[in-house]
């Protein structure tokens, strides 16, 4: 077996040796993707004999994961492990983590905090990460547990079909969203999570708006109908609602009442503006999926 092990990292110098030296018990196929680190992060690593990406200033976890990938196709592992570099994972776990690719019964692997005792992570951890998974289970038809673990495994063919554009926390999100349309295989396996003195660099708050953010974005590009259409009818139908209550009232007493009118207008030029959003939209992704499908059956055949 073929195993490469991914490291993201951002001024990590306190975790990265240690890590990087436990993790060569296991494979000598290192990357660790310094994400513009301002500390010794670039150096230590380099000399531990991890192969060292480097971004020329912090662009982001998202992008630190898909250097990572872009390095390990280019190696063509057969399973690509990412691990986080605060400290917060266990190397034994690595082998829970591959075992279901190993089995040919996953393309990806997630190890899940929430598939073991919870009582160690901190409740709003607990609470935050939990509110994101259940948004982005909306956007899947394969429901996890823990939808912003960094500790995952990824077989070949997971790791050559997925195309990552996101920087920054999203990306996690984004790759299950990609997965799930390309139908590919997600497992999750139990893993302990160390957060003796909360080493997580990531901000809550920043974190969480960003996954937000990000679900948002791919939901809108993969269901423009219903992200856009439905909620222009929503508002074309509490526009109509109050233009009707509008002239009910102006046939009445022949007033017309501003505030009633503004919203009932107002809603509605709303409403057809996300209705045509919607239609715009889908009509120009179904032209670049048609398009992607066509090439794709041409470099079958050639």
């Amino acid at each position: 077996m073929d195993l490469v092990i991914g490291i993201p990292a951002y001024n990590e110098e306190k975790n990265i040796a240690g890590i990087i030296s436990k993790l060569q018990k296991v494979t000598d196929k290192i990357i660790v993707c310094n994400d513009g680190s301002s500390d010794m992060t670039r150096e230590i690593a380099e000399k531990m004999g991890a192969i060292v990406i480097n971004h020329p200033k912090n662009l982001g976890y998202g992008a630190g994961i898909k250097s990572i990938f872009l390095k390990a196709r280019e190696m063509s592992p057969d399973i690509l492990v990412t691990f986080d570099a605060d400290g917060q994972h266990r190397i034994e776990d690595i082998e829970k983590v591959i075992e279901p690719i190993l089995k040919g019964t996953a393309d990806i692997v997630i190890g899940s905090r929430f598939l073991n005792n919870t009582d160690n992570i901190p409740s709003y951890r607990k609470f935050g990460i939990s509110a994101i998974t259940k948004m982005a289970n909306i956007t899947t038809k394969q429901k996890i547990t823990d939808s912003q673990s960094g500790f995952r495994a990824y077989n070949r063919k997971s790791l050559n079909e997925l195309n990552l554009s996101e920087r920054g926390m999203g990306i996690s999100t984004e790759i299950l969203i990609k997965a799930d349309k390309k139908e590919l295989k997600i497992a999750e396996v139990p893993i302990v999570i160390l957060y003796e003195g909360d080493t997580s660099t990531h901000n809550p708050v920043g974190h969480g708006t960003a996954v937000i953010l990000s679900t948002m974005k791919f939901v809108s590009i993969e269901h423009p109908l219903k992200f856009y259409g439905v909620t222009g009818l929503g508002f074309l139908s509490v526009g109509l609602f109050f233009i009707i209550w509008t002239l009910q009232i102006f046939s009445e007493s022949r007033q017309i009442l501003t505030n009633i009118t503004l919203i009932g207008f107002g809603s509605s030029l709303i409403g057809v503006m996300f209705i045509m959003t919607a239609i715009i939209l889908y009509s120009l992704v179904s032209i670049v999926r048609e398009q992607t499908d066509n090439q794709n059956v041409k470099s079958t055949t050639d």
